[in-house]
């Protein structure tokens, strides 16, 4: 589109009838003259997007006082009604830990570039023999609604462990809440940048930022849907597992793939429960079993507010894309249930999912994690 610099937010390959884009104001023009000259029907979405990321910037953690602290002293807390940068979800990470030893610990399995922490949370009531599940957030530093969903998993399995202690009696879970920890404190960051997706890794030989780190799993890697050129959004890293962050994710599900029975890592947005493979519009030997558990989990998902999910997997129902950690997950790994899954919403607010979709988003996609839950227990039977 000559004259009209753009960013494509999302793009339905399958239909080829669905593209979010950003247009700069300075181009609004040409681009509308552009659509009605091609005869193609659109819609404003956002108007100002700029705006909507200010007026959200400005949001502050809330302080709470806990009397039930051994020291009286206030802290700071997640209470899902705002978006949170690393600290505070360590600090909360670290708060759950000490308060329940018995059914969580946390570890550090990794630095990144940048030097921040990569943490790994373990909920379990001990024993042996369990099957596992395995739960990632944060890929992608601009999907905020991924970690603030996967540390309301961590407390809904702890502190609420007494309302169904069978998901961790019967289960050991390994979450990791934020594994592009420098690209998600970047878009916190005063000068940062909202809509960064990548890692934060300067590319030698460029002057450009950043690898999509769910283009750079060495499986499949660079056969469609990833680039070779630095500067773009889904920048492929070169080689495959040429960042430090996606080899300890890497390394950590290695060390407990032999347990682990399903694979989900969260994303947004489209409002999508997929399975792979996304490399190809082949589909895994067992995608029946992959597809009839989805079904039930979205079924209960929407039931709770009548939140539309498309079941399906990337290439059909989304676009191709290759070097996916979901994808690595069941084709190396060798986990026999894995999905990815783009939360709220279809395209409304993007990535700028307001505040007050967080806990309506959490309790419905909660109940599709059940479903998951009992069907892997199921299983040990």
């Amino acid at each position: 589109m000559k004259g009209v610099t753009s960013t494509i937010f999302g793009l339905n390959h399958a239909s080829l009838t669905n593209m979010d884009i950003m247009v700069p104001p300075a181009f609004t023009a040409n681009f509308v003259e552009l659509m009605q000259t091609s005869d193609i029907d659109y819609k404003v979405k956002i108007a100002d997007v700029e705006s909507m990321m200010e007026a959200k910037r400005k949001a502050k953690p809330v302080i709470h006082g806990e009397s039930g602290t051994r020291s009286g002293a206030p802290r700071v807390s997640l209470n899902w009604e705002s978006y949170f940068d690393l600290p505070v979800i360590e600090e909360f990470l670290a708060e759950l830990a000490t308060k329940h030893p018995n059914l969580m610990t946390t570890s550090l399995v990794g630095k990144s570039y940048e030097g921040n922490n990569m943490n790994l949370v373990k909920i379990s009531t001990g024993g042996s023999g369990k099957k596992a599940i395995f739960i990632d957030g944060g890929f992608h530093a601009r999907e905020w609604i991924s970690p603030s969903f996967v540390t309301w998993v961590i407390r809904e399995l702890v502190e609420n462990y007494a309302a169904h202690p069978q998901y961790v009696d019967n289960i050991d879970w390994y979450i990791m809440p934020v594994v592009n920890p420098d690209g998600y404190r970047y878009t916190f960051a005063v000068n940062g940048d909202r809509l960064w997706r990548k890692n934060r890794r300067p590319i030698v030989g460029s002057d450009c930022i950043g690898t999509d780190l769910n283009r750079n799993f060495d499986f499949h890697w660079d056969e469609g849907g990833s680039s070779d050129w630095p500067c773009a959004p889904i920048y492929n890293g070169g080689t495959a597992f040429s960042e430090i962050e996606s080899r300890v994710v890497r390394d950590t599900i290695l060390g407990i793939a032999n347990q682990t029975a399903v694979y989900l890592t969260f994303h947004s947005y489209g409002q999508y429960w997929l399975t792979p493979w996304a490399y190809t519009t082949n589909l895994p030997s067992n995608y029946d079993q992959l597809y009839n558990l989805a079904v039930r989990a979205v079924d209960k998902l929407t039931a709770v507010n009548g939140t539309q999910y498309t079941i399906g997997s990337p290439t059909n129902d989304l676009y191709l894309h290759s070097g996916l950690s979901a994808d690595w997950a069941m084709g190396i790994a060798g986990i026999p249930y894995a999905y990815i899954i783009e939360m709220r919403d279809t395209g409304k607010h993007a990535f700028e999912l307001p505040p007050d979709q967080i806990i309506p988003n959490n309790l419905e996609m909660w109940e599709a994690i059940k479903v998951i839950a009992e069907d892997v227990i199921a299983m040990a039977v």
